[in-house]
């Protein structure tokens, strides 16, 4: 039997046909809607003088107030000349008036490119000219960069030149003139453009539509249990920028819970903040999740967040280990997902899962997606076997900003290639368990770097590693460790380090055969390791 896995595998339908009445159906709880603008009013409608957003200073938005300042943000937009169809990239923080602006261009119907705020010239050069920018939305001064600055830096060498105009904490309104959205009707029309980390490049725009995205910030909602139980409160800490900030969006406008948004998260700060927002649910990446846990680990004896029930996110691989300590530290639960930004969801993991499961896995694929695990060859590899994780279905992307790309990640018969390798949970989950590109090639034999990974993070003075494959005259590839101790630890020594994985029953040909110390592992993108960094430093050394 080959490895492919839907919410039912023997549904007939294709997913691409799923559609919100099937997601009502799956997740009886939720509010849906076909448009995102729909979700939006249909909320306030429901709900209107439910708290929806906070922020840091006291600020509280309703469900009707966003609503109908989304509206008056439109208006104000329109009549800077932004309309249906005007190509619109933003660099803006995480704020509420962000996330106003995100409505009013969908109100708009125009196309939106956010761009996340750490990018700099090359990055913001690459988005603009992929997005083809007509308008460039960015906050002024923000954390010690000027941004119009930036975008002036930009076109003076050469690049992209849109019209700048400046978003600050405040966005614009202005009256309402008129119904732009009831012209918003085609569910398959590109409205929304993310971008890649640009781990192996410049940034990639991936090309996504109500449809995609709604499809799969339910899918976030429903099997993440969210807003299922009373009292729900969200936060918020990550780049709203990134595909992740719309998928939490309609996940809150669907469960009908309010969040926190943060500028920028610094740990002691935002604990202080969930604390006093009763943030019950929050999540990023696991280099967030690890911030939280040592937060608790600080203060032994009472609970650093009282009412935190779950944390989710996804981005980067997450050690089983981190579940364990989410679990003792926080008294939450560590339910992991799986997505990326041509994908935003692929698989959630649901918080009432066993144990056992969401330790291992990486969660349950949507219902809206259809997954298929292939080998080299392209052909499908058998139940339980690992393979490249193609994905089909109604969350994909249609493609990305350069055809070229775009032929390159999706086979002949319209699967996306992700690039992961996975293998299915018996209990139907699937588990990442690497990337094809990371492989490790030693004597013909395949290393998967993170097996390796996430063993060595579970020894007391590792506080970061990476494995990476690096050249070798004799092996083809040998096995390099890199790793950030423990501060105020000594850093581990290489005999140390392979008796942990001897120890933790690891082979003998999977041990690395090279050390390399470092105080923090470099990242791109939402807290992805930057490998191919590691592999250039490391292999000029």
């Amino acid at each position: 039997m080959a490895a492919e896995r839907t919410l039912d595998p023997a549904a007939d339908s294709r997913p691409t046909d799923w559609n919100s009445s099937d997601a009502a159906r799956a997740w009886p709880w939720l509010l849906t809607a076909s448009r995102f603008v729909d979700l939006v009013d249909a909320r306030a409608a429901a709900t209107p003088e439910a708290p929806m957003l906070f922020e840091a200073d006291g600020t509280t938005v309703t469900c009707a107030e966003f609503a109908e300042r989304s509206r008056r943000v439109a208006a104000a937009l329109a009549a800077e000349g932004l309309g249906r169809g005007t190509r619109v990239a933003w660099q803006l923080p995480t704020r509420i008036s962000t996330l106003l602006v995100m409505a009013a261009l969908r109100r708009l119907g125009a196309v939106q490119a956010p761009i996340i705020p750490q990018y700099r010239e090359r990055e913001v050069t690459a988005a603009l000219a992929g997005s083809a920018a007509e308008v460039f939305l960015v906050p002024g001064v923000w954390r010690g960069t000027d941004f119009v600055a930036l975008a002036a830096q930009v076109a003076a060498a050469g690049g992209p030149a849109p019209r700048t105009l400046v978003i600050g904490a405040e966005a614009p309104e202005a009256d309402p003139v008129g119904s732009p959205a009831e012209a918003v009707d085609d569910l398959d029309e590109v409205a929304w453009i993310y971008f890649t980390s640009g781990s192996t490049g410049a940034p990639k725009g991936a090309q996504h539509t109500d449809t995609t995205l709604l499809s799969t910030g339910l899918g976030f909602a429903g099997n993440g249990e969210l807003g299922r139980t009373a009292g729900e409160v969200a936060a918020i800490g990550f780049p709203v920028a990134h595909v992740g900030g719309v998928e939490y969006l309609i996940a809150m406008l669907a469960g009908g819970y309010p969040a926190l948004v943060l500028e920028a998260f610094v740990p002691a700060e935002a604990v202080q903040l969930f604390r006093r927002y009763g943030v019950t649910t929050t999540g990023g990446a696991p280099p967030f999740y690890s911030a939280l846990v040592a937060m608790g680990r600080a203060q032994p004896g009472e609970p650093v967040l009282p009412g935190l029930r779950t944390l989710k996110g996804g981005g980067a691989p997450c050690p089983p280990a981190l579940f364990d300590e989410v679990r003792d530290v926080l008294d939450a639960v560590l339910a992991h997902d799986y997505g990326m930004t041509e994908v935003p969801m692929i698989a959630v993991g649901r918080p009432s899962d066993p144990a056992d499961v969401l330790a291992a896995t990486d969660g349950t694929v949507l219902p809206s997606n259809r997954v298929r695990l292939v080998d080299a060859d392209g052909v499908p590899v058998p139940a339980g076997e690992i393979g490249e994780v193609q994905v089909t279905g109604a969350g994909v992307c249609h493609g990305y900003t350069d055809p070229a790309e775009t032929a390159a990640a999706f086979t002949a018969d319209g699967w996306f290639r992700t690039g992961d390798l996975g293998r299915f949970h018996p209990a139907g989950p699937i588990e990442v368990v690497g990337r094809v590109k990371d492989l490790i090639i030693r004597n013909a034999e395949n290393i998967a770097p993170q097996e390796i990974e996430q063993v060595l993070a579970g020894h007391p003075a590792v506080a970061e590693v990476a494995v990476i494959g690096l050249p070798d005259p004799v092996c083809g590839e040998r096995v390099c460790a890199v790793v950030a101790p423990v501060a105020g630890h000594p850093a581990p020594d290489l005999p140390t380090l392979n008796a942990w994985l001897l120890d933790a029953g690891l082979m003998k040909q999977k041990l690395p055969e090279q050390l390399e110390t470092v105080d923090a592992l470099p990242r791109t993108g939402l807290a992805k390791v930057a490998k191919a960094e590691l592999r250039r430093r490391f292999t000029m050394a």
